[in-house]
């Protein structure tokens, strides 16, 4: 059984001892691209949400894990993020740096959604005194990014300052996250009325414009945009078709917020969400859940992504922990024992990235820089254990 705390607090531990030795660039941050054996490459080159994610990953494992010197390594990446990522002439956060120096200053919604991750996760750890530079970013959001008459949040501002007309579920769905973290580490009902706004409006009010899944991509009044990136199915950040590890980190998100505003309809969308993925992605033939389907329940990318079953497994633990139903454990269950088979490397560490259908991998990069670093396996499961 795989439902079990100490396998969990192995297994984070675990993922842990693959980045433990190699990730800090003494230079500054985070070294971010590894192989397999944990040999880098593309080195000096480090993106924002990596960056941010990483000190996610070492200042929650430090209470989780009770490894307190853990500290020590978030508080080098929060270092690196205000003053290198931090660029106080132009006000923005750099997107990527090379040898760091920056190669894009385009603001992202989805990039802030982090760095508003990271700063309540240094404030849960103690890191910081206070919630000051929670309500900081909070603001500049608020200034940037939100617009008020659609209760949701803009994606993009260009060099030049001129704010995309792309609109996206994406950066809401993450900023929806960083407001429960915010709330968690403070306990100011702002962010936990923003949480709340932000799920409704994409969950509810959106979700109803695409038969009840949540759609990836808005025009700019926030209608459906059901011909973006229709020939880029595989974009790492928008990619078209329903994604299935969205619907079920969704499901995730609601049953958290749930935790903390009861409200039936996020019990009845997380599971309608997970149930309609699960149905959809699962391969029954190969394991694992598919990438992304198309408005007919078709696959048009039948990748498997590490983070979708991560995800997939902590929605399912939290949806077995809230209604007692036997199949999400079952469910749980068998995403556990594929993952353990295909994601997990049992030789090096941690957990593969990107598998073709057929369970092979494209290449031998474990994690590159704004595409994977393990934040989605740790923080689904020092979610379970902390649930637990």
């Amino acid at each position: 059984m795989h439902y079990d705390k100490s396998f969990l607090l192995k297994h984070c531990n675990s993922i842990m001892s693959f980045y433990d030795p190699r990730v800090i660039d003494s230079r500054g941050g985070y070294h971010q691209n590894f192989h397999d054996d944990g040999s880098i490459f593309n080195d000096g080159f480090k993106h924002l949400v990596s960056s941010t994610r990483m000190v996610v990953n070492y200042a929650t494992a430090a209470s989780v894990l009770d490894r307190p010197q853990y500290l020590e390594f978030a508080q080098h990446g929060l270092d690196y993020i205000e003053n290198v990522h931090w660029q106080t002439s132009s006000q923005g956060y750099a997107w990527t740096l090379q040898h760091n120096t920056p190669t894009d200053m385009t603001q992202q919604a989805y990039g802030y959604a982090f760095v508003l991750l990271a700063y309540a996760a240094v404030c849960k750890a103690g890191l910081v005194g206070d919630s000051t530079q929670l309500h900081v970013i909070y603001e500049r959001l608020e200034k940037r990014f939100w617009q008020a008459e659609y209760g949701l949040y803009a994606d993009t501002i260009s060099v030049d300052g001129e704010l995309s007309d792309y609109r996206g579920q994406n950066a809401n769905m993450h900023l929806c996250e960083a407001m429960i973290a915010a709330f968690e580490a403070c306990k100011n009902s702002i962010f936990l009325e923003k949480a709340n706004l932000l799920a409704r409006n994409i969950c509810a009010r959106q979700a109803d414009l695409s038969n009840g899944l949540v759609w990836e991509h808005f025009t700019s009044d926030f209608g459906i945009d059901w011909e973006y990136n229709k020939d880029d199915p595989k974009n790492l950040y928008r990619p078209w078709g329903f994604q299935p590890g969205h619907q079920t980190e969704w499901a995730k998100l609601l049953l958290q917020l749930n935790g903390y505003s009861p409200d039936q309809w996020l019990v009845d969308k997380a599971q309608y969400l997970f149930d309609t993925a699960y149905e959809q992605a699962w391969d029954s033939e190969l394991g694992g859940l598919i990438y992304g389907f198309n408005l007919q329940g078709e696959w048009c990318d039948d990748d498997k992504y590490f983070w979708v079953q991560a995800e997939s497994i902590a929605a399912a633990a939290m949806l077995y922990q809230q209604t007692e139903q036997a199949k999400y454990l079952a469910q749980y269950e068998q995403l556990w024992s594929y993952c353990w088979e295909h994601f997990v490397d049992h030789e090096f560490g941690a957990w593969f990235r990107v598998l073709r259908r057929d369970n092979i991998r494209y290449s031998k990069q474990k994690s590159a820089a704004g595409a994977k670093c393990d934040y989605h396996t740790l923080g689904a499961f020092m979610a379970i254990i902390e649930l637990m």
